[in-house]
């Protein structure tokens, strides 16, 4: 009887986790329809044990290495390569990009050279009827501020401006032609007079070494008959050259005076869109620098060619006047036509008059050209077209070399306006000056 109640104890523990093993089961059921099909479990498949936990090990203690054991090697450090463009120094990046925008804009000009040497004289003469265009517009302008029609402005001032330089020419080839006569006999015996002087003078010349002299000029020129021949059929040739210049020349002369404006917007319309504005502003500054250079060439021009021609007249130096056509026209050439005109004009005076007046001469020759230097350039030019001597003097030897007298004609002018265009262009991209709608 003592065990009884032991007994019901265990039966009663036992039912008490039946019915708990049956809740749970009947849980699982339920959650087990809540799933998808292809989420249930296949009938009859045991569930996966539960992990049997494993008793905690105690940790192993590092084994020391012997003492006498050979160290690990220890990889070397490698640093990161840097990048290219990096490792270049600066200097020569900058050298580098310089260079090949260098050799772009080197080619560029190379061929545009070919180009100009290959159509010289159409360049030429473009560039002269630009010239004149730039002395006879004004005139054109004050016209058309009078009412003058637009065609009949360009009409009258294109037929006086070549009139009055025809009459020029006509004027020097009738000076030149109606004293060729005296100038020989004057040349003679100025030669005789120099043969004198030589042999009386210091130099100690002999009259058999001013025969020998005189002998080899005359066989120099015997035995190049031919050449001379050539040169004179060379020379019809430039004749010939010379008068379709002159033709191109005015008719380019002629459509810019009347069209001048139309071809402007038309070679706008040529430019990218994107430079346009800028390229719009400095067409009118540079025509505004051409104008102010011919025009006041011009001036000074005339001045040296009176003052030097009065001077000439009263030492009695034969052809004074066609000299100081000369020299008008050899002031277009700067510095150097200056010089040429004035040692012919004292070489005239030398051969015909003697070395007194060819000193006087001289004389009157450099002080006008100190004054032309120091007061009249500066003063009827101005800061509008001032270059520096070094960059006029490289300027008319390239022009020179390139295009012969022409190119050292239009070499300075050329440079002026450069000047003027790269100066806008360099303020207009700082924002320094408003740009000019199109």
């Amino acid at each position: 009887m003592s065990r009884l109640p032991h007994w019901l104890g265990s039966v009663g523990s036992g039912l008490t986790r039946l019915s708990r093993r049956l809740e749970e089961r009947k849980a699982r059921a339920e959650a087990e329809e809540a799933l998808p099909e292809w989420a249930r479990p296949v009938p009859g498949e045991d569930a996966a044990p539960e992990p049997v936990p494993q008793p905690a090990q105690e940790p192993v203690p590092p084994v020391d290495p012997p003492s006498d054991a050979p160290a690990a090697p220890v990889p070397p450090h490698v640093p990161p390569r840097p990048d290219p463009v990096a490792a270049v120094p600066w200097g020569v990046r900058v050298a580098a990009e310089a260079g090949w925008r260098l050799l772009v804009l080197a080619g560029t000009l190379w061929v545009l050279m070919r180009v100009i040497s290959a159509v010289q004289l159409v360049v030429l003469a473009f560039v002269a009827g630009l010239l004149i265009t730039a002395l006879l517009q004004p005139t054109v302008a004050a016209l058309k501020r009078r009412g003058v029609h637009r065609g009949l402005a360009t009409a009258m001032t294109f037929i006086a401006g070549f009139v009055v330089m025809g009459l020029v020419g006509w004027f020097v080839v009738w000076q030149v032609m109606d004293n060729t006569e005296d100038l020989s006999e004057q040349l003679q015996t100025g030669l005789t007079n120099l043969k004198e002087w030589l042999r009386t003078s210091p130099f100690h010349v002999t009259q058999d070494q001013i025969n020998n002299i005189t002998d080899n000029l005359t066989k120099a020129l015997k035995s190049n008959t031919e050449e001379i021949t050539s040169a004179g059929i060379q020379g019809v040739q430039v004749i010939i050259e010379t008068l379709t210049g002159i033709v191109l020349a005015m008719f380019t002369t002629l459509f810019l005076l009347y069209d001048g404006p139309k071809i402007w917007r038309w070679m706008l319309k040529l430019v990218p869109s994107a430079a346009r504005e800028g390229v719009a502003g400095a067409g009118p500054r540079a025509w505004a620098t051409l104008t102010a250079y011919v025009r006041g060439t011009v001036i000074v021009a005339m001045i040296d060619a009176i003052c030097i021609g009065i001077g000439l007249y009263f030492l009695k130096v034969p052809m004074a006047v066609p000299l100081a056509v000369f020299i008008f026209l050899f002031a277009f050439i700067p510095l150097v036509g200056a010089v040429i005109s004035g040692a012919l004009a004292v070489v005239v005076a030398l051969v015909t008059q003697g070395p007194f007046t060819a000193a006087m001469a001289l004389v009157v020759v450099l002080a006008v050209q100190q004054i032309e230097g120091h007061v009249l350039q500066p003063f009827i030019l101005g800061r509008a077209v001032r270059v520096h001597p070094l960059a006029v003097v490289l300027s008319v030897a390239a022009g020179g070399l390139v295009a012969g007298i022409g190119g050292a004609v239009v070499a300075v002018p050329l440079v002026a306006v450069t000047n003027t265009v790269v100066g806008y262009l360099r303020a207009y991209g700082r924002g320094e000056v408003p740009g000019e709608k199109v």
